[in-house]
């Protein structure tokens, strides 16, 4: 039987580890695809270009230090390739999303205390930061900009992005 001391002591343990848990650190990278090969403008599903598979190696350098659970891409070839020596690195598979507000909720909801890196496009990688509750860092990715990392950072109710850049300035 449960002595009152003991019956404390067991609510104080599981108030802490209920903290533990909901106080888990998610880190979630968002990187626009590289350079896209132009040579068929025909094509609507082009593959990175030599700069844009060049940029994808830089990526993986400059988070060498990063172990990540888990990648998430648009079904294009080049957001998949930008991420290719990131996820050979950490031997993880990637995830194709299609919908932003259903690819955060779904972090939040199954990946929290994850280290997650997801691919975009100019469009969307400002929108995603959004769809994690934060305002856009920058005004705006231009259809130039292929050096932007974002590092969305969510420790139980606080939220931040921080941007970096990596590789060769685009443009």
């Amino acid at each position: 039987m449960l002595t009152r001391k003991k019956l404390l002591l067991l609510l104080v343990l599981i108030c802490c580890l209920a903290n533990a848990v909901l106080a888990q650190r998610t880190d979630i990278w968002i990187v626009r695809h590289g350079e896209k090969d132009k040579s068929d403008p025909e094509d609507s599903n082009p593959a990175l270009s030599t700069e844009g598979r060049t940029r994808a190696e830089e990526l993986a350098i400059h988070l060498k230090g990063v172990k990540f659970n888990i990648a998430f891409s648009t079904p294009f070839k080049r957001t998949h390739q930008i991420l290719e020596p990131l996820v050979k690195k950490n031997k993880i598979d990637i995830k194709d999303y299609r919908n932003i507000e259903v690819l955060a909720n779904d972090i939040i909801k199954d990946y929290t205390g994850k280290t997650i890196v997801i691919a975009g496009h100019s469009n969307t990688i400002l929108e995603i930061i959004e769809a994690f509750g934060l305002k856009r860092p920058i005004e705006v990715v231009t259809e130039k900009d292929y050096n932007y990392l974002f590092h969305v950072i969510i420790n139980g109710d606080q939220r931040k992005v921080e941007i970096d850049t990596y590789g060769e300035k685009s443009g």
